[in-house]
């Protein structure tokens, strides 16, 4: 498994991390097979958005009833870490399900991808996968 992303939204959401520092940005992600086709950004609705995200329950409930309903389906979440390193942090790993759902975390300049599963490496819940760019074309980094 890995997450390919394209070049173009990473960027954005680099920006937007970058913007909305020192609170952190959050929201979905969706596509099949590891490809991130569109996100959504959702409200973070932490009580304390400086160190936490929550992304707002409406929106993923919006998303879910979405998917259910024939939409694109949900391939996992983003948000950032604006003074941190792009791992997980252990309250991440605290309120990740352990669903199978891809993780991006930026932080303005890096990004790292995290696959939520049960008994992961990372606090016994996160995976670390490859993380790929595809440009326009469709080519991604490796090609």
């Amino acid at each position: 498994m890995q997450l390919l992303i394209s070049s173009a939204m990473l960027a954005d959401l680099q920006q937007l991390a970058l913007a909305a520092a020192p609170h952190e940005i959050c929201g979905i992600l969706f596509g099949r097979q590891g490809r991130v086709s569109a996100r959504r950004a959702t409200k973070n609705v932490a009580d304390d958005p400086h160190r936490h995200f929550e992304i707002d329950p409406r929106a993923l409930i919006a998303a879910e009833r979405d998917q259910r309903s024939g939409g694109e389906p949900i391939l996992g979440y983003y948000h950032s870490h604006p003074s941190g390193t792009v791992r997980p942090s252990i309250v991440d790993a605290e309120s990740a399900a352990p669903d199978g759902r891809l993780w991006l975390i930026v932080n303005g300049h890096d990004a790292a991808a995290w696959l939520a599963v049960k008994n992961g490496e990372i606090y016994g819940r996160f995976d670390a996968i490859p993380l790929d760019c595809f440009g326009a074309n469709g080519q991604t980094a490796a090609e």
